[in-house]
């Protein structure tokens, strides 16, 4: 098992960027990763105008995954996520869906224990934790880790849990592929631009599907796929999710666009990641029942 620590750590997704570790498919890789605000947040007295805000929103990495090659899907199990017992919430003027309210600069110092995030005396909440940063280099130029895309990156969607499998396109040689940004736990949407965030390790194990990739990462859960994308607005998000999703309908069926269009009423969930990154998180979760992996690589 390949072991890579956290102080191997970036802030950007680009082709440029040196592997810190070479990586096989099927060869098992534990990645260490700091919390989202870089290890930076001890204490509550913390003031948040003394951060580094330039060293926020890293990801551990990059990885070179032998044989992936532009035009494949990598294909990430997530095998577990282990957390530190102690995480860090903030609320930031002007920043999360309700910025244009005045309020305070805030930090909070959040307890997990015995599987519940411990936010006040009586007042707790189960843990589930998920990944918030994870992607792979795009084809050229350079996406700051704290953006989401058709790349991945940051898209804080809650489903990212040991158990799940993510695909993602596959733009360079080698994938270049890096992870962080966890997350004891956290709802739809992400309010107030923070969650509990936290330090730990991640299990990973790689794969490729050879020759194909999908528009955007789709997310394989138990029962369903969801098709992770974004946007300047949510409703720029919420199109290309229904787009991408009647499109797979469409492959999946040989149907035309107006009989998948009627049936993505009836199979196609539209659900929020995130409202408070750079730019805006929408899912579309369709049922196995409905749909299967090779129609959402095209």
């Amino acid at each position: 098992m390949k072991v890579v620590p956290r102080s191997k750590v970036i802030y950007s997704f680009s082709p440029r960027r040196k592997p810190v570790e070479y990586v096989k498919p099927q060869e098992l890789v534990l990645l260490e990763t700091e919390d989202a605000l870089g290890g930076q947040v001890k204490d509550e007295a913390v003031s948040l105008s003394k951060l580094d805000w330039a060293k926020v929103d890293g990801a551990t990495g990059p990885l070179f995954v032998k044989n992936a090659e532009p035009e494949d899907t990598l294909v990430v199990e997530i095998l577990d996520i282990r957390i530190n017992e102690e995480g860090v919430m903030v609320t930031v003027p002007k920043s999360g869906v309700l910025g244009g309210k005045r309020f305070r600069a805030s930090t909070k110092i959040v307890k997990i224990s015995r599987g519940y995030v411990n936010f006040e005396r009586g007042i707790r909440v189960k843990a589930n934790p998920m990944i918030g940063t994870i992607g792979v280099s795009p084809e050229s130029g350079s996406i700051p880790s704290g953006f989401p895309g058709r790349h991945g990156g940051n898209m804080d969607v809650k489903e990212l849990t040991a158990g799940s499998r993510l695909y993602l396109p596959v733009f360079t040689k080698g994938a270049l592929f890096a992870a962080g940004d966890l997350h004891a736990v956290q709802a739809d949407g992400e309010l107030c631009v923070s969650s509990v965030e936290v330090a730990g390790e991640v299990l990973l194990r790689f794969n490729l599907v050879k020759g194909k990739r999908p528009d955007w990462p789709v997310l394989e859960s138990r029962d369903s796929y969801a098709i992770l994308t974004c946007g300047d607005t949510l409703d720029e998000a919420t199109i290309s999710a229904a787009d991408s999703a009647v499109r797979a309908l469409m492959r999946e069926y040989d149907w035309p666009f107006e009989k998948a269009y009627m049936f993505g009423s009836l199979a196609v969930n539209l659900e929020i990641n995130q409202v408070v990154d750079p730019k805006k998180g929408v899912r579309a979760v369709i049922s196995k029942e409905f749909i299967s992996r090779d129609s959402l690589l095209t």
